[in-house]
């Protein structure tokens, strides 16, 4: 019988990768709920408009998350915009594909946030403003989620 590394296996319980999707790219981070600290991961390219499923799939080889969290973006009123419907397959692909829960957060600004702190506060320069802004829009997307699950633990525990 196979040893399984308890580190390993204690991850699988609170670990979930968190997405920021684009049609050209799609930013990932990685975080627990047991810490509630989400950090970026990585930017992966898309093909011919599609998603990169290999590399996703590694992710979640490597991560073994027990969800996933997808930032959808809506318009102000709360209605639709163009690229919600290609979110929303997104996340029922992933829970095809990978068998995990997918979360579906409000993206609301994430990446225009992501941008104002790279490039404002951190003098990041715009040429490499692209390979990692949507990173930190992964980033807080599901550290927004974290939060939450931490807020819904914690009224519960009271």
């Amino acid at each position: 019988m196979p040893r399984v590394d308890p580190l390993r296996a204690h991850l699988n319980r609170d670990t979930y990768l968190g997405f920021d999707f684009g049609t050209k790219k799609i930013g990932v981070a990685v975080g627990q709920t047991a810490t509630s600290i989400a950090s970026p991961l990585q930017t992966i390219r898309s093909l011919n408009d599609q998603p990169d499923w290999k590399i996703i799939g590694q992710l979640c080889a490597e991560w073994l998350p027990a969800g996933l969290v997808v930032g959808i973006s809506r318009q102000a009123d709360g209605q639709d915009n163009p690229v919600t419907p290609r979110m929303q397959k997104f996340c029922r692909q992933l829970e095809g594909r990978f068998s995990l829960p997918v979360y579906q957060v409000d993206e609301a600004l994430t990446t225009y946030e992501a941008k104002q702190l790279l490039f404002d506060e951190l003098n990041v320069r715009a040429s490499k403003l692209w390979a990692v802004q949507d990173q930190l829009a992964a980033q807080l997307i599901l550290q927004t989620w974290l939060n939450e699950q931490s807020t819904l633990l914690n009224s519960k525990m009271t």
